[in-house]
């Protein structure tokens, strides 16, 4: 992880701050970027959003899927915590905290509902976990994502009986995720076929990657400017937003630990099975939202919400890992450090 993808955290804060501070002091600017859509989706937003995408489907790799077989248990647990232990976390707490605010409640369950495919990548080497189950595991997400987001983001909100134009969730499906990913896979194929494997990995990849941080940022930028006067009115709903959004992260983190631990997977796996089940897909809740309820609207200031607390959130996950991890709390690791100790004491009898 590079310095600035260890500080993305301030970063972000300090693009939602100049996105306020230019919706406060440039007027008209809101105005004017929000009338450059087509069909309620913003231009800006949508090319952001793209790029945000594309480099993050580049890591989808039908290759790695088929090691499935191989080791299944703790990339079912991740599946298992992503799909139906998420999602239904997310629901009841959005039911039980926002019963007020149906696009806030939304928003979690866009947030809850998409398991990650991108940032987690950087979190599991951070944490120095099993990096092929890692890439296996976002293979699968960004597989299952393009076939059960639409469904269970239907039947959630179904289930709150909060009416959502369900055209529009399938639109985003398919332009936010079904396009990047078709034209990441062709484009990954022609590229490797043109300059070779190592400089797609050691060179494209990094810059488009670049490219991702770079959009994220602007896209935060160009929200907050947006929706600077609908923030600063009602502050106190990103407040209460931000409680079960907390909330579910403990939740959530708490189980995946615990499941883990009862499945006896060592620290490699286990500590990915963890991050990968407690993450979300922040890009496409935000497109979504942004599509459905517009750039203006609570939905999108809840799901960028998310994104704000979840890259401290996971940093922070990364090093409590680190730290069981070293305190036996996955078995390989208290195995490691006896021998350790061991070998110690060995060399000071000498």
């Amino acid at each position: 992880m590079s310095k600035f993808e260890k500080y993305l955290f301030l970063w972000v804060l300090l693009c939602m701050g100049l996105g306020l501070l230019l919706s406060q002091t440039v007027p008209g600017l809101g105005e004017t970027i929000d009338s450059w859509q087509i069909r309620g989706i913003s231009i800006p937003i949508g090319i952001c959003l793209f790029l945000m995408m594309y480099p993050a489907l580049m890591n989808l790799q039908m290759s790695e899927v088929k090691k499935l077989k191989e080791q299944p248990k703790p990339i079912l647990l991740a599946l298992f915590s992503n799909w139906i232990i998420a999602p239904i976390v997310g629901m009841v707490l959005a039911r039980l905290f926002l019963q007020e605010s149906e696009q806030l409640m939304v928003a979690i369950i866009l947030l809850s509902s998409s398991p990650c495919t991108a940032m987690v990548l950087v979190w599991g080497k951070l944490a120095e976990g099993n990096q092929e189950q890692n890439v296996i595991n976002t293979s699968i997400n960004t597989i299952t994502i393009m076939f059960l987001y639409v469904p269970v983001v239907s039947l959630l909100t179904g289930i709150q009986n909060i009416p959502i134009d369900r055209v529009s969730l399938l639109i985003s499906a398919l332009v936010f995720i079904g396009l990047p990913l078709v034209l990441a896979f062709f484009s990954k194929r022609l590229l490797i076929r043109w300059k070779g494997q190592v400089w797609f990995d050691s060179r494209y990849k990094p810059a488009v990657g670049k490219v991702s941080i770079g959009a994220l940022l602007m896209t935060l930028v160009v929200l907050f400017s947006l929706n600077g006067d609908v923030l600063l009115n009602n502050f106190d709903q990103l407040l209460l937003v931000s409680v079960p959004l907390l909330l579910g992260f403990v939740i959530v983190v708490s189980f995946n630990l615990i499941i883990t631990r009862l499945f006896g997977l060592r620290y490699r796996e286990g500590i990915i099975t963890v991050l990968i089940g407690s993450s979300s897909h922040f890009e496409i809740a935000i497109a979504t939202a942004v599509s459905i309820y517009g750039v203006g609207s609570m939905a999108a200031l809840g799901t960028t919400m998310g994104l704000f607390w979840e890259v401290p959130v996971m940093l922070g996950l990364v090093y409590l890992g680190r730290w069981l991890g070293k305190r036996g709390f996955w078995r390989d690791r208290q195995l490691q450090l006896q021998q350790f100790t061991v070998v110690e004491e060995s060399f000071g009898g000498d």
